[in-house]
């Protein structure tokens, strides 16, 4: 299959990115935003490890010497992440096509 924008995949997180991730979400529980009810709407979700497998939708495809893609990562909480110029395989950092079941 080729990939095309729109197309739902299999994203594996690397270590870097759920470093980002988790980041994000500790800036926001130390900012005290939800619990001073401010109205801001952070980055929450359980936390995310490597090899962590999430749906993702392909927003950009890259026509290079090896395709890549730049993805909406779906986490398991209220936030995305942007996963850009990732190639398809079967390790962390990398996207896959879901198994026919």
């Amino acid at each position: 299959m080729k990939p095309s924008i729109g197309r739902i995949v299999h994203y594996t997180l690397s270590q870097a990115d759920a470093d980002q991730i988790n980041q994000r979400r500790k800036d926001f529980h130390e900012s005290r935003s939800a619990s001073n009810r401010t109205g801001f709407v952070g980055h929450t979700g359980n936390w995310a490890a490597e090899g962590d497998v999430f749906p993702a939708m392909l927003v950009r495809v890259w026509k290079e010497a090896q395709i890549t893609v730049n993805a909406q990562v779906f986490l398991d909480g209220n936030d995305i992440f942007w996963a850009t110029s990732r190639a398809e395989g079967n390790k962390p950092g990398t996207w896959a096509w879901p198994e026919r079941v």
